[in-house]
């Protein structure tokens, strides 16, 4: 019988207990700052620096797919609104033909309406009942021109209806990805700061400071080149606009992001812009690096995830990333894509 039994299970001794917690423990701190490298291995500050760029350009590009995806939502919505209402209307003007279809067809059986020869034979004057009858010839083709209407209105209520549906599809699309875009944005900020929370506290002092390199406020400065016309217009709202905080997809007037930038200065010139950087570059005509004049758009990093305004002399205005305002600063700071002008 003993044979038989089954082994007992082993127990864990505290030993092995400590030493397994410890491996667990090793484990979660090999990924605590996913992407960044084990957590025992510090970064040097340069490698946190490069590091924390990467993320906050990731979450910028986030945040452009985010407002491209804010647009299509914003359009669907726009879009479903007037659909539904005109499916309200459609119904019912759909109930009231029905209404008066169905009074139509309850008179005749309240009336009790007998054959055409019958009245004939019965009537007094011939005359009297031909004229009835025409009339009657009449309200009969009404009658069917009333049905055949009745169903061309329910076939156009049916279409109606399934566009709006069509449309509401594409809303919560839209808003999936919304809500995805704006997550990633969020991760990658998170991770940006997780990792300058390593630093010590002379070396994020350092870190504002190179960030902030090559930067300016340009407050109360002039253009740096001459400007007119309705470049004049988008150069002055940019620089009115200095010093107010990046804020992740804002237009103005207290915060914006840097598409957000660009479009407001351009709307003040009475000029629309779309509302991404990947579609603001095609908006006008594409400039070279060397054919630059102020109120030209500036793009950077090979997914044009980045927009300034430029404002001469090498420089620009742009909504840099959150926690840092907008400032004027060089547009050889990143890597040039391209460049175009609105007007």
């Amino acid at each position: 019988m003993a044979s038989h039994r089954k082994p007992k299970q082993r127990s864990l001794t505290a030993g092995t207990a400590w030493t397994a917690a410890a491996i667990a423990l090793a484990g979660a701190a090999t990924t605590a700052l996913s992407g960044t490298g084990h957590a025992e291995t510090r970064l040097t500050p340069a490698q946190v620096r490069a590091k924390v760029d990467q993320y906050q350009r990731e979450a910028e590009e986030a945040n452009e797919r985010y407002n491209g995806a804010k647009v299509k939502a914003d359009r669907a919505r726009e879009s479903f609104d007037d659909l539904r209402d005109e499916a309200a209307r459609r119904t019912a003007r759909l109930n009231a033909s029905r209404n008066a279809l169905g009074a139509y067809a309850t008179a005749q059986y309240r009336s009790g309406t007998i054959s055409p020869t019958l009245q004939l034979t019965l009537s007094s004057s011939p005359g009297q009942y031909l004229r009835r009858a025409s009339l009657a010839d009449h309200a009969g083709n009404r009658q069917a021109a009333a049905v055949a209407g009745l169903a061309r209105q329910s076939r156009e209520l049916r279409q109606v209806r399934g566009e709006a549906q069509g449309r509401l599809d594409q809303l919560r699309g839209a808003q999936a990805a919304l809500a995805r875009h704006r997550g990633a944005a969020r991760k990658k900020l998170a991770a940006a700061e997780a990792l300058l929370d390593q630093l010590t506290g002379e070396q994020r002092r350092r870190y504002e400071a190179q960030s902030a390199h090559g930067a300016d406020t340009g407050l109360g400065a002039a253009p740096y080149a001459p400007v007119s016309g309705r470049a004049a217009r988008a150069v002055s709202y940019a620089y009115g606009a200095l010093g107010k905080p990046y804020v992740w997809g804002a237009t103005g007037p207290r915060g914006y992001d840097c598409s957000g930038l660009t479009q407001a200065a351009w709307r003040a010139a009475g000029v629309a812009l779309p509302r991404t950087t990947y579609t603001q570059i095609n908006a006008g005509r594409r400039v070279s690096r060397t054919e630059l004049a102020p109120g030209d758009l500036v793009f950077f990093y090979s997914g044009v995830s980045h927009v300034g305004l430029y404002i001469g002399g090498g420089r620009m205005i742009h909504a840099p990333r959150p926690g840092a305002p907008v400032r004027v600063a060089p547009i050889d700071q990143m890597p040039f894509s391209g460049a175009t002008r609105p007007a």
